[in-house]
C-alpha cells in the first residue's frame, strides 16, 4: 500500500481539465443519443446494411492486423532507433 506522500498529487489545473473533459464526454453522449433517436425512423436498404457490415469487418481486420504487426515488430527489433545517438544510448540498457 502506498502512503499519501508517495502518490502524485492532482493540481487544480488537472481537476479543471478533468471536469471539462468529463463535461465534453457527457455532452457528446447526449448528442449521440439525440441523433440516434432522431434518425431511428430512417429506413436502410440491404445495400446499406451490407456496406455497414463490410466496413465494420474490414476496420476490425485492419486494426487487428496493425496491432499484430506492431507486436511482431517490437519483439523482433525492427523498430529500434536508426540514429547512432539513440543506438548508443540503447546499448547500455538491459533488454529482456
Amino acid at each position: 500500500m502506498q502512503r499519501s506522500s508517495d502518490r502524485a498529487k492532482i493540481g487544480s489545473g488537472q481537476i479543471v481539465l478533468l471536469i471539462v473533459l468529463g463535461a465534453l464526454l457527457l455532452l457528446t453522449g447526449v448528442w449521440a443519443a439525440y441523433v440516434w433517436n432522431a434518425s431511428s425512423d430512417v429506413p436502410m436498404s440491404a445495400h446499406g446494411w451490407i456496406a455497414l457490415g463490410l466496413g465494420t469487418f474490414f476496420s476490425l481486420l485492419i486494426g487487428c492486423g496493425l496491432m499484430a504487426l506492431m507486436f511482431f515488430s517490437s519483439r523482433s527489433g525492427h523498430d529500434e532507433a536508426a540514429s547512432p545517438h539513440f543506438r548508443q544510448r540503447r546499448e547500455g540498457e538491459d533488454r529482456t
